[in-house]
């Protein structure tokens, strides 16, 4: 190959029957309720395919595997167009607290497990947690103080060797 040279692009096949080979690389930054679902749904959705899933925690989505704050994530409507509610009425003090209750309530609803189960599930059914070294020097976190199903903090470079040909998310 010559400088001008590029190697061909990595196009995934999505109507072959089997998965076999397939992965999948979740990168979770947000930590809010809202935010936390669609990679945790994503990579059981993936991991019921047959798909080998790896999820990275980084930033606010630490949030998500901290064993203070997993269970207790919050939503707020503030700054949150897609509320379809008045701006003004997110700064308020309680609406938060309600908005989050009222998010909890439709997604149990649904029997969709909450945070702490729902990472049980995925673990249970093969997925992989990892944590950003990073982010967890940042906060000064170690993996004593995540879910104990993370399987390593590690560095960005470390996830990206791991999921070498991954379709990647980024959320």
């Amino acid at each position: 190959m010559t400088a001008t040279d590029t190697a061909p692009a990595i196009v995934p096949s999505f109507d072959t029957p089997s998965s076999t080979g397939r992965k999948l690389a979740i990168i979770c930054s947000k930590g809010s309720l809202d935010m936390a679902y669609p990679g945790l749904i994503l990579a059981n959705a993936a991991l019921g395919e047959g798909v080998e899933t790896h999820m990275f925690f980084t930033f606010w989505g630490f949030d998500i595997i901290n064993k203070k704050t997993m269970g207790d994530l919050k939503f707020t409507p503030l700054g949150n167009t897609a509320t379809h509610m008045p701006q003004g009425l997110g700064g308020i003090p309680g609406v938060t607290h309600m908005a989050t209750s009222k998010l909890k309530k439709s997604i149990a609803d649904l029997d969709v497990p909450e945070v702490p189960e729902f990472l049980e599930q995925i673990v249970a059914s093969g997925g992989h947690l990892w944590g950003c070294r990073m982010s967890a020097d940042m906060n000064h976190l170690t993996e004593d103080d995540l879910y104990n199903e993370v399987e390593a903090i590690i560095s960005a470079s470390d996830f990206i060797e791991k999921t070498e040909g991954a379709q990647l998310l980024f959320i």
